[in-house]
């Protein structure tokens, strides 16, 4: 008999093969000097290789789990039942228009709404990132696969956080927010995208918050967080993603900073 484990396992190797594939299409035009570029309604910006790369991973889907739902940033929804894989083909595609490594694929499996298998593939700089629930959380290494972990940092005054930008904290009126977190901590840096929540995996950050997210910007780094030992919830401490905002952290310090953002909310 099939354990659940084992078709985790079995999903897990083909989110890896999905994401060998968006990387084949998003560097071969990564850089590009005739890399077509189209704005979309929202202002934001879509290349071609965001569509080709999600038409890629849908391909593979489409012939391997047929009967699954696929949810992406560039094609919306398709297919119902309680497995869904969502996809982002290029997180980052503003960095991608100007050829800056910094962007991903990522791709994640949510079973009844909660995911539990997550790929985030960084080929511009060689780097991945990979888990399922209770198959642990991994990254690539000179000497191969590397099981990774969170940091014990305990309190405030030692950690080190990311956000996504000043401009996003502003836009939710949390800016004085920000600026009190700086305060407060070792050290803050708006590293960026999905390159921070898989910092935080590693132990090299202990909290990533941002605003304005899509299920799509945060499915995949869910399971390898919470594999590696960390927590993710809303902002507010929900535990969804589909509440438009997120509060990584190393797990051991996710109550002191949901108490430190709530003291700010409580004084306003």
């Amino acid at each position: 008999m099939t354990s659940p484990h084992d078709s985790l396992a079995a999903d897990l190797d083909l989110a890896l093969r999905l994401a060998d594939a968006a990387d084949a299409v998003t560097m071969a035009s990564f850089d590009a000097d005739d890399l077509d570029v189209q704005a979309k309604p929202d202002a934001t910006f879509v290349t071609a290789a965001d569509i080709a790369a999600e038409r890629a991973i849908r391909d593979v889907l489409h012939a391997e789990r047929p009967s699954d739902g696929v949810f992406g940033e560039e094609f919306g929804s398709e297919g119902e039942g309680s497995r869904r894989w969502i996809i982002d083909p290029i997180d980052g595609t503003h960095n991608y228009m100007r050829g800056i490594p910094m962007w991903t694929t990522l791709i994640a499996l949510a079973i009844d709404g909660v995911p539990q298998v997550g790929v985030v593939s960084q080929p511009a700089i060689g780097r991945r990132w990979w888990a399922a629930t209770s198959l642990g959380s991994w990254t690539n290494s000179s000497d191969g696969a590397r099981r990774i972990h969170v940091s014990d940092v305990d309190t405030l005054a030692r950690a080190s956080v990311s956000f996504q930008s000043i401009e996003q904290w502003d836009e939710v009126g949390r800016a004085d927010d920000l600026i009190r977190l700086s305060r407060a901590v070792w050290r803050d840096r708006g590293y960026g995208d999905a390159w921070p929540y898989m910092l935080l995996a590693e132990g090299r950050l202990e909290m990533v918050a941002e605003f304005d997210v899509k299920e799509y910007d945060i499915a995949a780094q869910w399971p390898i967080v919470t594999e590696a030992g960390g927590r993710i919830t809303a902002f507010d401490g929900a535990d969804t993603i589909g509440a438009r905002s997120v509060l990584a952290t190393n797990g051991a310090l996710h109550e002191p900073f949901l108490r430190f953002f709530a003291a700010e909310t409580d004084a306003g």
